[in-house]
């Protein structure tokens, strides 16, 4: 009797074919993640709108939307780091990683974020199982204190400024930006695309316009020193892992942004350095590995999310659900993998020449030049009334720069509309 085994069949047409639609992902990903004001969400909901159009399974469209909301999230942080780098004058108002790049350690921070996103995929797939199943048993109580739960969010990012003047200019933030949520998220978009809505217009004039407005007499990149990363292996090892279970509430819980969780969470990471800790280079570190690991660590989860309670959380599950792709969870996380892969090589490959070009140009004709594509590119997603959702995003994202207060406070957008169930 010849011996029983198990065999590996394998289509070979069908997996170029996948390769093939996580390439083109990748491809998509990558424009989106190194250009300013396009997400990942505005081409995954032109892949939904012409799904049915594309030659090919449906789910290697949604390999596809899921890879390049993947590779997004490793390569976003490179025109972050790059746009809007202010004088140095104004580096105790800066975001995180502009004071590392004021400092010279721009390439560090590269490598950085690019761990904290490798890190939080390799946590997030033997998480994934027992989180859901965690946030899944808790969610019911969740709901039906959520107004209470986002409520104490709003405490935290208040009480947890490290100045008077911020805990003031935090408030105002959250009030300014809740009634611009609450007036403007739910007005309709005009644009020639289906762009998902007001958010694009928002987040961008809330979090990217004053970046680059406040550049705009600024000096530009200086020059970088060598990529090494000083942070100890279990620190940078420690942050993700505190980015992905942040990832996995992100995931869950609407209104709670990456930003306000990587805050929350440093608040409780041993060597996270407690309030203001962001402001500090070593804390500044910190913030980008944490950040970086819930912004991945949150692809995988809302996946799961759509998976288990059927609620999507991202644009990118919004178009994938939009689109009928079936949630085949195997294929879908293997996008995920190949595309981690490939966004961790690219961060380092395109990020250096990213810093060395940008410190190259003139920087007041750079920012100009972004801003003017960015007002352009909300125009085109959401038409005159997105421009103008656009300049008073921008007013209020002002609000949090004069009063040195962090930014996250601005996710009152969302938190404020959540909390009075408008």
């Amino acid at each position: 009797m010849e011996p029983l085994g198990l065999g590996l069949a394998v289509d070979p047409s069908a997996t170029l074919l996948f390769c093939g639609f996580v390439a083109g992902g990748v491809a998509l990903g990558t424009v989106s993640g190194l250009t300013p004001g396009i997400h990942a969400n505005t081409f995954a909901l032109l892949l939904a709108g012409i799904a049915p159009a594309i030659p090919g399974p449906v789910r290697y469209v949604g390999a596809a939307m899921l890879a390049a909301g993947t590779v997004h999230t490793f390569l976003d942080v490179v025109p972050a780091l790059a746009l809007g780098v202010p004088d140095p004058a104004m580096a105790s108002s800066a975001l995180p990683g502009h004071r590392l790049v004021l400092a010279g350690r721009g390439r560090e921070a590269l490598r950085l974020s690019a761990l904290g996103s490798a890190g939080a995929v390799a946590l997030a797939v033997p998480l994934a199982v027992p989180m859901t199943r965690a946030m899944t048993s808790v969610y019911p109580t969740l709901r039906a204190h959520l107004s209470l739960l986002l409520g104490g969010v709003v405490l935290v990012l208040v009480a947890t400024e490290s100045t008077n003047a911020g805990r003031v200019g935090a408030a105002l933030s959250v009030a300014a930006s809740g009634g611009l949520g609450a007036v403007a998220l739910d007005l309709p978009p005009g644009g020639l695309v289906d762009s998902g809505g007001m958010l694009a217009p928002i987040f961008t004039g809330l979090f990217g316009a004053p970046v680059l407005l406040d550049a705009l007499t600024g000096e530009g990149v200086p020059p970088q020193d060598d990529p090494a990363v000083t942070t100890s292996r279990r620190a940078v090892a420690g942050f993700a892992l505190a980015g992905t279970l942040s990832g996995a509430v992100v995931g869950y819980v609407p209104g709670v942004s990456s930003a306000i969780a990587a805050t929350v969470a440093l608040l409780a990471v041993p060597g996270g350095g407690g309030v203001g800790a962001e402001r500090e280079p070593e804390g500044a570190r910190g913030f980008i590995v944490t950040t970086s690991g819930v912004n991945t660590a949150n692809t995988i989860f809302a996946l799961l999310a759509l998976i288990a309670l059927g609620t999507p959380r991202t644009g990118v599950m919004v178009a994938m659900d939009d689109a009928g792709v079936p949630l085949d969870l195997p294929l879908l996380l293997g996008s995920v993998l190949v595309a981690a892969a490939c966004g961790f090589v690219l961060v380092v490959t395109l990020g250096d020449g990213y810093l060395r070009l940008v410190g190259q140009a003139d920087y007041t004709r750079l920012s100009v030049s972004v801003l003017c594509l960015v007002v352009v590119v909300i125009a085109v997603l959401t038409g005159a009334l997105g421009v103008g959702v656009f300049a008073a995003s921008t007013v209020v994202g002002l609000v949090p720069v004069k009063f040195g207060a962090r930014r996250a406070s601005l996710m009152g957008v969302l938190l404020v509309p959540l909390i009075l169930g408008v």
